[in-house]
């Protein structure tokens, strides 16, 4: 009983575990819960589709303290993601402004599925206009007469009366 409780909680407490360090926790609550917030929007470089606060990874680490810096500093929320995102781009966030140059990003996969809805739509249209009949024209009498002699043929050479 005791081990299914201590194996119940140790998964349990998985989703729950952040990648921050204690070493990297400011020692304001307020400030710290301030870069938790601002961190929890940021994307690690490395990890793809998971914000610095959950990656593990050296460099999410090194953001977290880049932002923590920042805030110290006095930078507002808005500043210290600016930093960033000056420094790194657009990509370090994980929901992007919608900007020209992420248009194809936000509306890309729309234009994508209007457009294969739209080609499934006309080619459905058309049914069978357009399209050659695969149908072979039927044999002559000089062809059938040389499929049996070839079929004869074949049967002889397999010992068949």
């Amino acid at each position: 009983m005791l081990f299914t409780l201590v194996l119940a909680a140790t998964l349990l407490s998985g989703p729950l575990a952040r990648a921050v360090q204690p070493d990297e926790m400011l020692p304001d609550p307020a400030m710290e819960a301030r870069a938790r917030a601002i961190s929890k929007d940021l994307r690690c470089l490395v990890c793809q589709n998971q914000s610095i606060d959950d990656s593990d990874a050296p460099l999410a680490r090194d953001l977290r303290l880049l932002l923590r810096e920042r805030l110290v500093k006095g930078d507002t929320d808005a500043q210290a993601v600016a930093f960033l995102t000056d420094r790194y781009g657009d990509y370090v966030l994980l929901r992007p402004p919608v900007k020209p140059a992420t248009y194809l990003l936000w509306f890309g996969p729309f234009a994508l599925l209007l457009a294969g809805g739209g080609l499934l739509l006309w080619r459905g249209r058309q049914g069978g206009k357009g399209r050659a009949e695969a149908v072979a024209p039927p044999l002559t009498a000089e062809e059938k007469a040389q499929v049996a002699l070839l079929l004869r043929d074949e049967d002889e050479g397999k010992g068949r009366p």
